[in-house]
C-alpha cells in the first residue's frame, strides 16, 4: 500500500484540519529518526518527544515507510519509558499497529500486540466499541472475522474466558464465521482449569452457532464431561453427535471407556461401547484391552480377563506393562502364585521392563508365601535396574523383617527410605512401633509415635490400638485413656481390638467396674464383644474371687455361639479348680476335648 492511500485511510477518521501542521512536521522527523537511527536517539528525551500527543503517535506508526518491527519498538518504548514522554499509546495506536502486521503476513506478531492489547492497562473496551473502531479506520475484506477470530483465541490464552464468550456472542450475532480452531483453544483452556460446565456451555454454543465441530473438540468435552462424572451424558453426548456425522476415534471411546472402568455398576454400558467401536471398524488397541482386562479383574471375572489376554496376543497387540501389572495383580489376590511368577517372566523374556508397582506386587506376594529369600532377591533387582522403590514397596519390606524378628534390617530400611526422599507413612510406622512393642522396647516405640505425629502423619486405629496395649501392659492406664480419648477426638473410631485391649489391661489390674463400663459404652457403639473381649472378663473374674459371675459370662459366650478356645476354657477350668469345684471343671475339660480343642494348644 502506497504512503499516500494510508495517509489517507488514517486521514478518515482524523480529517487534517485536526492535526497541524506542527504535528505533522514532528511526526515525520520521528519517523525519519526512527528509520535512520532506530530508538537509539529517542533515549536521551529529545525535544521531539516532549510535545507528542495521541495524533502525532498514529501519524508515525500508519508512515508505511517505518517498518512494522520499528513501530512496535516505538510503541514499546514510549509504554516503557512514560515518565520521559508527554502522552502514551491509546488504543486506537495498537489497532493501527494490529493492521500493520497484518497486512504484512505476520500473525505471530499481530497476536502478541493483541494480547498485550487486551491486557494492558486502560486499554480494553467491549467487543462492539472495538469492531467499530477497527471498522471506522479500515475498510479490509474480511479482517474484522479475522480480528475476532484471533481476539477469541488469545482470551482464551489468558484466562479472560468471559471476553472471549462477548467476542463468540458478537460474532454469532452478526452473522461472523466462527473456526473452531479458536474454540478448541478455549475448551482446552477450560478443561484445564476445571471449568467443565463452561466447557460444555461453549460446545452448546458451538452447535447453536453452526460451527463446523469435528471429533477434537468433541473428544475435550466428553473427557470434561468425564472428569466431572457425568459419564452418561458424554455416552448421550457420543451418540448425539455420532448421527450428526461426526465420527468418534479410538481416543474419544476411550476416555468414555476409562470412565466406565471407575465406576462398578457401568460394566456393561461399558461392554457396549466396546461392541460399537468394533462395529464402525475401530480395532482394539492396548489401551481399551487394558481397560476391559481391568474392568474384568476389578468385577472379579477373571476368565474372561485371562481370555482378552490371549485374544489381544492372537491379534498381535502386545500388552504393556499396565496389562501386566492388572493381571499379575489379579493373580496374587486369587493366591495363584505360579501364574503371578510365569507372568513375571513371560514380561522380563519380552524385554518389557517391570515397573515399581509390578516389582512391589510380586515382593509382597513372597512375602506373604514366606520367601523372603526371593522377596529379597527381587528388591535388589530392582534397585540393580534403576527402579527407584516407593513406600509400598519399603512397607512390605520392614513387614516381611519385623515378622522374621530382624528388626536390626527393619530399622535399616526405614533409615534408607528417609535418607532417599520417600516419606514414611502411617503403615510404615504403625509397623515398626508394633516391632518395638514386640520387642518390650517402649522408650523407642513412644519416640516414633512423636515423629510420626510432629511430622504430621495422623496414626490410624491399628497405631492407637498397639500404643494402648503397651501402656495397659505398662499399667500405665492414665496415658492409655488419653490415648483413646485422643483418637475419638481426631475422628480415629475405636473398633473392638481397642475396647478388648484396654478392657483386658483393667481386668489384669482387678479393676472390673472399669473393664464393664468399657464393655457399656462399646455395645452402644454398635460394636459386639469377641472371644478375646469375653476371654480378659473370664479371666478377670476368675482371678479375683468371682467365678460365679465368670461362669456366667462364659455361659453367655455360648449362647452367642461364639466359638470357645482352649484359652477361655483353660481359663474357667482353673477358676473352678481353685474353688474345689471339681466335678464342674472336669465337666468343662471333657467339653473342651469333645470340642477338638487340645490342652496343649496356645491363644494366638
Amino acid at each position: 500500500m502506497s504512503n499516500s492511500k494510508l495517509l489517507i485511510l488514517f486521514n478518515k477518521a482524523t480529517p487534517a484540519s485536526l492535526i497541524s501542521i506542527h504535528s505533522q512536521g514532528i511526526a515525520k522527523e520521528i519517523s525519519k529518526t526512527l528509520i535512520k537511527s532506530g530508538l537509539k536517539p529517542f533515549l536521551n528525551a529529545p525535544p521531539l518527544l516532549s510535545h507528542l500527543n495521541s495524533d502525532i503517535i498514529k501519524f508515525v506508526l500508519s508512515d508505511p515507510d517505518v517498518s512494522p518491527y520499528l513501530c512496535m519498538c516505538f510503541i514499546n518504548f514510549l509504554q516503557r519509558e512514560q515518565p520521559l514522554v508527554s502522552s502514551k499509546p491509546d488504543l486506537e495506536s495498537y489497532i493501527i499497529l494490529i493492521l500493520r502486521f497484518y497486512k504484512a503476513r505476520k500473525f505471530a506478531e499481530m497476536k502478541n500486540v493483541l494480547t498485550f492489547t487486551v491486557t494492558g492497562d486502560n486499554l480494553q473496551c467491549p467487543i462492539s466499541d472495538l469492531v467499530s473502531l477497527v471498522e471506522s479506520r479500515f475498510d479490509e475484506p474480511n479482517f474484522v472475522e479475522k480480528f475476532c477470530d484471533m481476539l477469541f483465541g488469545v482470551y482464551a490464552d489468558v484466562n479472560m474466558f468471559e471476553y472471549g464468550l462477548e467476542v463468540f456472542n458478537y460474532m454469532a450475532s452478526n452473522g461472523l464465521k466462527i473456526d473452531e480452531r479458536p474454540c478448541i483453544v478455549s475448551l482446552l483452556a477450560l478443561k484445564r482449569r476445571g471449568k467443565m460446565e463452561a466447557c460444555l456451555n461453549l460446545f452448546e454454543k458451538m452447535l447453536e452457532s453452526d460451527v463446523e465441530v469435528t471429533v477434537h473438540s468433541l473428544t475435550i468435552v466428553i473427557d470434561a464431561l468425564c472428569k466431572s462424572g457425568k459419564v452418561q451424558r458424554a455416552k448421550d453426548l457420543l451418540i448425539e453427535m455420532s448421527a450428526k456425522g461426526v465420527k468418534p476415534t479410538t481416543v474419544t471411546y476411550n476416555t468414555i471407556l476409562n470412565a466406565y472402568t471407575k465406576i462398578m455398576d457401568f460394566g456393561d454400558e461399558a461392554k457396549r461401547l466396546l461392541f460399537s467401536m468394533l462395529e464402525k471398524g475401530l480395532m482394539l488397541n492396548v489401551v481399551n484391552y487394558n481397560t476391559l482386562i481391568n474392568m474384568y479383574c476389578k468385577e472379579g471375572n477373571f476368565v474372561e480377563a485371562k481370555r482378552l489376554f490371549q485374544d489381544m496376543e492372537q491379534k498381535g497387540e502386545r500388552p504393556d506393562v499396565v496389562t501386566y501389572n492388572t493381571l499379575i495383580n489379579m493373580y496374587c489376590k486369587k493366591g495363584n502364585f505360579v501364574e503371578a511368577k510365569r507372568l513375571f517372566q513371560d514380561i522380563e523374556q519380552k524385554g518389557e521392563r517391570p515397573d515399581v508397582v509390578m516389582y512391589s506386587t510380586l515382593i509382597n506376594m513372597y512375602s506373604k508365601e514366606g520367601n523372603f529369600v526371593e522377596a529379597k532377591r527381587l528388591f535388589q533387582d530392582m534397585e540393580q535396574k534403576g527402579e527407584r522403590p516407593d513406600v509400598v514397596t519399603y512397607n512390605t519390606l520392614i513387614n516381611m523383617y519385623c515378622k522374621e524378628e530382624n528388626f536390626v534390617e527393619a530399622n535399616r530400611l526405614f533409615r534408607d527410605m528417609e535418607q532417599k526422599g520417600e516419606r514414611p507413612n502411617v503403615v510404615t510406622y504403625s509397623t515398626l512401633i508394633n516391632m518395638y512393642c514386640r520387642e518390650g522396647n517402649f522408650v523407642e516405640a513412644k519416640r516414633l509415635f512423636r515423629d510420626m505425629e510432629q511430622k504430621g502423619e495422623r496414626p490410624n486405629v491399628v497405631t492407637y490400638n498397639t500404643l494402648i496395649n503397651m501402656y495397659c501392659k505398662e499399667g500405665n492406664f492414665v496415658e492409655a485413656k488419653r490415648l483413646f480419648r485422643d483418637m475419638e477426638q481426631k475422628g480415629e473410631r475405636p473398633n473392638v481390638i481397642t475396647y478388648s485391649v484396654l478392657i483386658d489391661g483393667y481386668c489384669k489390674k482387678g479393676k472390673m467396674k472399669e473393664a464393664y463400663e468399657l464393655r457399656e459404652k462399646m455395645e452402644s457403639q454398635g460394636l459386639m464383644p469377641d472371644i478375646y473381649t469375653y476371654t480378659s472378663l473370664v479371666h478377670g473374674e476368675c482371678k479375683f474371687g468371682v467365678v460365679d459371675k465368670a461362669l456366667n459370662m462364659f455361659n453367655e459366650m455360648r449362647k452367642k455361639d461364639l466359638i470357645m478356645h482352649v484359652v477361655t476354657y483353660r481359663t474357667m477350668i482353673l477358676g473352678l479348680s481353685k474353688e474345689g469345684r471339681s466335678s464342674e471343671a472336669f465337666n468343662l475339660y471333657e467339653e473342651m476335648i469333645g470340642a477338638g480343642s487340645h490342652p496343649i494348644e496356645q491363644f494366638p
